[in-house]
């Protein structure tokens, strides 16, 4: 996570020279107070990755850091990737549904897709202990 850090402390430090360059050559409050906010959003980011990679050791706990690590060693199971599902466009149906119920004042759409939305929010949570991809 070294290089990860490296290149955030990078955009952190552009951003410190950029944010007070933009508020002096320009006086406008709303983009200097955006780069400000992204300049501590890059600070944090370099943060987290900073403090993780001392965690993992002086060696970097990762292939990917060492400059002796052969690629084999980062083989293997990358992770869990789930399958299709239905489930997040019933989840965005009833958003839409509840906001249409909203902007229009008929609250009583909203009601429903509340409860429409309960159900597929369950759905989605649930899906992998019901059905095909039952663990």
């Amino acid at each position: 996570m070294k290089a990860e850090a490296w290149i955030f402390a990078i955009c952190t430090l552009f951003f410190v020279v950029v944010a007070p360059a933009y508020w002096f050559i320009t006086y406008d409050p709303t983009g200097t107070s955006a780069l400000v906010m992204t300049t501590l959003l890059a600070a944090l980011v370099t943060f987290y990755l900073g403090v993780h990679a001392r965690r993992m050791g002086p060696g970097g706990g990762r292939p990917e850091d060492r400059k002796d690590a052969e690629i084999s060693e980062g083989a293997g199971e990358l992770g869990f990737f789930p399958p299709y599902s239905w489930w997040p466009l019933w989840c965005g149906a009833t958003l839409g549904l509840c906001v249409f119920g909203i902007a229009m004042e008929a609250w009583w759409l909203l009601i429903i897709g509340t409860g429409l939305g309960a159900v597929a929010v369950c759905g989605w949570i649930y899906e992998y202990y019901v059905g095909e991809h039952a663990h």
